[in-house]
């Protein structure tokens, strides 16, 4: 290379900031070559001529890949990937992944390096590509400027006593401090004195649980509602402490799950109910894009009558329905309980911010033909009323795993999904829902590598059905930092530019399992599974849902009567990118922002060419989860039997005694690995 530096390939880490670690790759102006020889990694993957990077001294460049993997170009939040022989132009500030999701460079001009540290208000270390993209992003559909959308969550700041109003996304190891403001993780809630503990899931690794969260521990009563089987569930007897309690709900129709996702937490002050979408096991709450929603609720005052609430009943006919075995706690200073359902009729819900929506399986008739599933959904927003910007407006199905579906019923689940009424008392019509689910390039490029696409399953032939491709749309979530963090969060929603009718957070897939379906002439819902989730309603904020249990600055227990009569106060919901100037709010409103993880509106998938075609294809069965150094180091929580591959896109499953072999369109030929066969909910 030529003595003259005109720029530079610098090192990043995983957080994308510079890895001193590494030495940065010098560019001389004309040809460089990047390769093996002259990057200090170990990897075969790369090319001894992996790309070479041709630079002028104004600054521009050109990148032409030479290897036979491909590379990876992030300019601003677009990403283009590269096979060989294809060439791109870059510019100051690109980062180039070298292997789509690994080894990290930043180019660099030597003009940038000496320019003086920004006075205008953005970060010192911000990239120039996405100062560009500040200086001509114009507003659309009610988003903000790029500088706020870019990195959208950085401003996402929620005082204590408005918490209920929203949600939170779980903190994500790996992404930059920004992304993962105002998140959360499993020892956020859980903690304090916690008196009787309901842990609600599918999947249970308690070897995980107890050292994430060493304040279960010193809880005197814990019931765990579960869903695994028996190889696990015999490890889990043996593993767990002896004032534990294990309960699996009855599932009186086959081929259902208990697949709710929820603690309730009682305190000496109160009780604290969390719906969220995570295992309790350490990919979902480390690795994953996930959400959770939590509020306190005070002990009723015992001397004055008060009768129940929506959400009061909606809980304990749940609760009712998961069958527990009853079981006695003496509360000190509270007195002798029966732990069942009723016990949490003793709690003032009030003050809740959100309708519960919940799925419990069996064939559901007369009155409770509208208790559960998307007819629960359809019967509460049949009650509301909207903007009415929100007529024909579309629909958001986004989830982890695909059922096996048909027209006939998708047509019944936007029929739900649609009801409600405008402010005119005209319907709001039928919306057309968008389905957000990851490409192959998304889960190879996440944080977990192909073992990303572990968590968001799907049978081949559930996915090929042409009806569906009409639905299909991408996870891009540049603005809350989560592109690579792979999607095991469910939530279903209508919307209108940044501004949302209604949201739903929920442990319910896009399935009749999970949702149930209509029989008998639409006389019968037929519910295989046992779902949970949130629902946010533009007219649910009331005063005094500040209420703490813990410590933290709520309102006392002698202070908790002016929650009695909350007063309830129209809201308007909205995205984390919504600008205040596109919706004209009245003084008696307030405008509540949701993390929703992923862009609005989401961006299609093409129509076009073979690559749109061969992602969905195997994408849907990265269900078997590929574990190698290559990707991700082997997961405690791997469940299943070994697959054996080979470098010819053919894997030879074993699964019990039997053996097959199933060829995977889309997999790289470079990819030689052992395997796991896995599913997770």
């Amino acid at each position: 290379m030529s003595a003259t530096k005109i720029g530079y390939l610098i090192p990043l880490n995983n957080d994308f900031k510079e890895d001193t670690s590494l030495s940065n790759l010098p560019l001389s102006p004309g040809p460089n070559v990047i390769g093996r020889n002259n990057i200090s990694v170990s990897d075969k993957r790369l090319s001894r001529k992996h790309l070479t990077l041709t630079a002028a001294a104004e600054g521009s460049a050109s990148l032409l890949v030479e290897g036979t993997n491909p590379v990876v170009v992030k300019s601003g939040d677009q990403r283009k990937k590269l096979k060989s022989n294809e060439k791109v132009s870059i510019f100051d500030g690109d980062i180039i992944e070298l292997i789509p999701g690994h080894h990290f460079y930043k180019y660099v001009t030597s003009l940038s390096r000496k320019r003086p540290p920004s006075s205008n208000g953005g970060t010192d270390n911000e990239e120039p590509s996405t100062k560009r993209m500040r200086k001509h992003a114009e507003p659309e559909n009610g988003i903000r400027k790029g500088e706020n959308c870019e990195e959208a969550i950085r401003d996402f700041r929620v005082s204590n006593d408005k918490l209920p109003l929203t949600f939170q996304l779980l903190r994500v190891q790996g992404l930059p401090g920004w992304a993962n403001t105002s998140c959360v993780s499993i020892g956020d809630v859980i903690q304090e004195d916690v008196l009787i503990a309901i842990l609600s899931n599918y999947m249970v690794d308690i070897d995980w649980l107890m050292p994430a969260c060493p304040a279960l521990a010193k809880v005197p009563h814990v019931l765990v509602i579960h869903g695994e089987g028996d190889g696990t569930l015999e490890h889990m007897k043996r593993r767990k402490r002896a004032n534990w309690i294990l309960h699996k709900p009855p599932l009186p129709i086959s081929f259902g799950t208990h697949h709710s996702k929820a603690m309730l937490l009682v305190y000496p002050r109160g009780v604290r109910i969390i719906v969220h979408t995570a295992n309790l096991i350490h990919v979902d709450w480390n690795n994953k894009s996930q959400g959770l929603w939590m509020q306190d609720f005070p002990w009723k005052d015992q001397n004055t009558p008060s009768t129940g609430c929506g959400f009061e009943n909606d809980l304990v006919d749940y609760l009712s329905a998961l069958k527990w075995p009853e079981f006695n706690a003496n509360l000190p200073g509270l007195g002798n309980f029966k732990i069942n359902p009723s016990f949490f009729k003793k709690f003032d819900y009030s003050s809740a911010t959100v309708r519960l929506i919940a799925s419990v399986p069996g064939y559901h008739t007369g009155p409770n033909l509208k208790k559960w599933g998307h007819m629960k959904l359809r019967t509460v927003l049949q009650e509301c009323t909207f903007d009415k910007e929100f007529q024909k407006s579309p629909l958001i199905y986004q989830f982890s795993s695909l059922g096996s579906l048909d027209e006939k019923w998708m047509a019944e689940l936007s029929s739900s999904m649609s009801s409600g009424f405008a402010d005119d008392k005209t319907p709001l019509g039928l919306g057309e829902p968008l389905i957000i689910w990851p490409t192959v390039e998304d889960v190879r490029c996440s944080l977990e590598g192909y073992a990303g696409g572990s968590a968001i399953p799907s049978p081949l032939k559930n996915v090929e059905k042409g009806f569906l491709k009409k639905y299909w749309a991408r996870w891009k979530a540049s603005h809350t930092g989560r592109c690579r963090a792979m999607p095991h969060i469910k939530t279903f929603t209508r919307y209108n530019g940044q501004k949302l009718a209604w949201f739903l957070l929920t442990s319910s897939n896009l399935s009749k399992a999970a949702w149930g379906a209509l029989q008998k002439n639409n006389s019968q819902l037929m519910i295989r599974s046992y779902e949970l989730g949130v629902l946010f309603l533009p007219s649910m904020k009331r005063h005094g849902c500040g209420f703490s249990c813990t410590n933290n600055g709520g309102p006392s227990k002698e202070q908790r009567g002016s929650i009695k009569n909350p007063e309830v106060q129209k809201t308007n919901l909205v995205t984390l990118t919504w600008r205040s100037s596109r919706w004209n709010t009245d003084e008696s409103s307030e405008v509540i922002s949701l993390p929703v993880p992923y862009e609005l509106p989401p961006q299609r998938y093409s129509s076009e060419g073979d690559e749109t075609i061969y992602s969905l294809i195997y994408f849907h069965v990265s269900w078997i989860k590929i574990e190698s150094d290559l990707f991700l180091s082997p997961l405690q929580m791997s469940r299943g039997l070994g697959i054996v591959d080979t470098p010819r896109r053919m894997f030879t499953v074993k699964f019990g005694r039997d053996k097959f072999n199933c060829k995977l369109p889309g997999i790289p030929d470079f990819l030689d690995v052992s395997s796991k066969f896995c599913i997770v909910g």
